[in-house]
């Protein structure tokens, strides 16, 4: 079974509070890649959701990034629509920080929920930001999926800047993700 992890291709990452040209430019090929595990037979799409609430400004977060984003049920905590895709595999999880603490958890149930037998073959990581919160995840996964092959599409990517996108990706590399 094949498991693709979108991480936080919300509002506020695209096009709003934290948003970036460079984020908005990988939409399309965010969009691609979805739809291509949406007409898999064997493939879980997984979304994750920063999500914080009214009192972001109060937390240590907030203490070092001072602009609030992703405020629970807001206009900009939503996935944009174009990236979300239900194949009747699909699930989101919503996360407090950069990396969601049980996202090993999350692949494990959805593929156990979705089909009888299963087993993961790959994982494939996409989303915003490649610096901050997809490296988190993918070093979380790589961790506890040794042997299964972790792949970061950098295509699919975008840091908060271009270096810190690029010098992210050479950081996954170095931990034996496979990043294309």
């Amino acid at each position: 079974m094949k498991v693709l992890v979108v991480i936080d291709m919300q509002k506020d990452f695209v096009d709003g509070a934290l948003g970036s040209p460079e984020a908005q430019a990988i939409v399309p090929s965010v969009v691609a890649k979805v739809r291509q595990y949406a007409e898999m037979e064997d493939a879980v799409i997984l979304y994750t959701r920063d999500t914080h609430y009214d009192n972001y400004m109060e937390t240590m977060e907030g203490q070092y990034l001072p602009v609030p984003h992703c405020i629970y049920q807001s206009e900009g905590w939503r996935i944009i629509p174009e990236v979300y895709v239900d194949n009747g595999c699909t699930d989101v999880a919503d996360k407090a920080t950069f990396g969601y603490h049980d996202i090993a958890g999350m692949v494990e149930r959805s593929c156990r929920n979705h089909f009888e037998t299963w087993e993961v073959e790959s994982i494939e990581i996409c989303g915003l930001c490649t610096d901050i919160c997809v490296i988190s995840n993918a070093l979380i996964l790589k961790a506890n999926f040794i042997g299964i092959p972790i792949t970061v599409d950098s295509s699919c990517c975008a840091g908060v800047t271009p270096a810190k996108h690029e010098a992210a990706l050479e950081v996954m590399r170095s931990c034996q993700i496979d990043v294309i």
